[in-house]
């Protein structure tokens, strides 16, 4: 049988899927610059944030690699947004643990990967991500989820149906379906805790057609970028406490705990010899432990 990695047809739908995920990057980076340019509250004196690239090449030549851009303003204290290329043949031991891998090695791997850390502990912090993986099989994961310091049930229930809206136009059955799935895994176990108020998570999604599948990817980055700039607007404005944001750097400590402990996405750029500084990125600038 021939592998994907040889096939035309699963060429093009790589094509087409990298092509997506660079494109969603310039539409959440614009969003994100005019955030900064927008902002009228505690930190208006200070110049509002640019993105920095970084182009990146994986170790091996022609194994592939990415872009990582990364801004610090005064809206955000840190946003990093990476999309990656990748390809070649898993290692012994990783490869059991990736559908279609067992028997033949080889992988391709692309997507757009962003987390959030704002300044203003009354703005909540945001992940996204989404993905295409193909070995013998080929599939989408992805999601995003919401982590305040100060929940918000408006906030909470924008995020949330925006994510629903791009769910049900789909299938009516993956929202309750990846909600549960994203509350199960945002989870920290060794503290009884969720890392935030959800949204949704799911892998693996190989549904029988690609087309489709490939557009509920897309989906759900567009209904990231409908729900979270909102959020931002609403909040970043508003005067914060020292107290207040005593209390963010401790909550982004239990961000870094699930991301060094439990993140499929870090294990899997480890492992396949990403770039550790674009893997890395999620991790906030500044953190407090008590």
């Amino acid at each position: 049988m021939t592998h994907p990695a040889e096939s035309a047809e699963w060429g093009a739908r790589e094509d087409r899927a990298r092509a997506w995920f660079e494109a969603l990057r310039e539409r959440v980076t614009a969003a994100f610059e005019a955030l900064e340019d927008a902002h009228a509250g505690p930190l208006a004196h200070l110049a509002p944030g640019r993105f920095a690239r970084t182009a990146w090449e994986r170790p091996g030549g022609d194994a592939g690699g990415g872009v990582m851009a990364i801004l610090r303003g005064r809206v955000f204290e840190k946003v990093g947004i990476n999309v990656s290329t990748v390809f070649g043949s898993f290692g012994e031991e990783f490869r059991r643990h990736v559908p279609g891998a067992e028997a033949d090695p080889r992988f391709w791997a692309s997507g757009v990967s962003l987390v959030a850390h704002p300044c203003s502990p009354r703005v909540p912090a945001v992940h996204m991500n989404t993905r295409m993986v193909v070995t013998t099989r080929g599939w989408f994961g992805g999601g995003a989820d919401l982590t305040p310091v100060y929940p918000d049930d408006n906030d909470t229930r924008a995020f949330h149906g925006a994510l629903k809206r791009a769910c049900n136009a789909h299938d009516p059955g993956y929202y309750p379906r990846f909600k549960k799935w994203c509350d199960e895994y945002f989870f920290l176990p060794h503290r009884g805790e969720p890392r935030g108020v959800g949204g949704i998570f799911f892998d693996y999604l190989d549904g029988g057609d690609w087309e489709a599948d490939f557009a509920f990817a897309r989906e759900v980055g567009l209904a990231f970028l409908e729900a979270y700039p909102p959020i931002v607007r609403r909040h970043m404005d508003e005067p914060w406490s020292e107290d207040e944001r005593a209390l963010q750097l401790v909550k982004r400590g239990r961000y870094v705990e699930f991301n060094l402990l439990y993140d499929r996405g870090t294990q899997f750029g480890l492992k396949t010899g990403g770039n550790p500084e674009a893997i890395l990125m999620s991790l906030p600038p500044e953190v407090r432990w008590p």
